[in-house]
Order: C-alpha cells, then structure tokens, then sequence
C-alpha cells in the first residue's frame, strides 16, 4: 500500500465562519483548536511531500527564478499575486489549493468576477501548466502571468 503523504483536512472557511457566529464569545470559539498559524513555507513543503515534487521541478514548471523560489520556500521572501499563481500552475495546485496558497502568501484570490481570474480558474481547473495558462490568457486578451501580452481593453 502507497504511504499518503495528505495534509489534515482542513474544515471549510463557512462551517468555521457558522461555528464562530455561533459562539456565546470569542473565546468559546478559539478554544475550540479550530484556528491555524500556517506559514506559507509550511504550506509549500506540504504540497512538495504530497505531490512528490522536487522544489527544482517546480522552478522548472512555474517559470520561476530559482533563487527566488528557494527564498520563498525559505521563508524570506512573499511571491505576490502572479508569482503566486506561477508557483501554484509549478505545484500542479488544484483550485482549492491554489486559493490557500493566494490566501497564505497576504494576496487576493481568484475571483469568478474578473475576465482574467475567470480565465485563470478555468485554466486550473483543467489542469494546465503555466505555459498553457499564459496562452489561454493571451489568446483571449488578458495579461499573462509571466508578463507579457495584452491588456484587456
């Protein structure tokens, strides 16, 4: 039998957000262990383990410079939305992944209201790389994450 190598299963942002509305006080509510202190370096080599990905096949796949990557897995550095979205394409990050790691790096997530978090959503959700992504985004007039193409007018 294959060892998994799973994250705990985290409970979903609207049951927690029921329990703590809920709650007679806050406290009630915390000591309940339902918070997390989850860094984004913590949460990077999670998704490593669990994917069996090297951080070296992940800088080859998001299009990422290497060092920098390395930084972030570190610690020392924050990605930004795009690099966000470049590392998570690298990760092979389904959509929810993909939204914890936006969450976790202090970035908005992709929202089904904008044309190109549409796009991006879709692109995810059909498992491309980040390369196909970016020519999803081009084709349809979006900017593409590694910075090149046009803006949608």
């Amino acid at each position: 039998m294959a060892e998994k190598n799973e994250a705990p299963r985290e409970r979903l942002t609207e049951e927690l957000l029921e329990r703590l509305l809920a709650a007679q006080t806050p406290e009630a509510y915390l000591d309940q262990d339902l918070t997390i202190d989850r860094e984004l370096p913590d949460y990077l080599h999670e998704l490593l383990a669990a994917k069996g990905l090297k951080r070296a096949d992940v800088v080859r796949a998001s299009g990422l410079n290497g060092t920098f990557v390395y930084d972030v897995f570190a610690g020392k550095s924050r990605l930004g939305r795009d690099h966000a979205l470049m590392l998570a394409f690298g990760l092979g990050c389904d959509l929810r992944e993909t939204q914890r790691l936006l969450r976790l790096d202090g970035v908005s997530e992709l929202w089904p209201k904008l044309r190109r978090d549409a796009v991006i959503i879709w692109c995810v959700e059909h498992g491309f790389t980040r390369s196909q992504a970016d020519d999803e985004l081009y084709r349809l007039g979006e900017k593409t994450l590694f910075g090149t193409g046009p803006l949608h007018s």
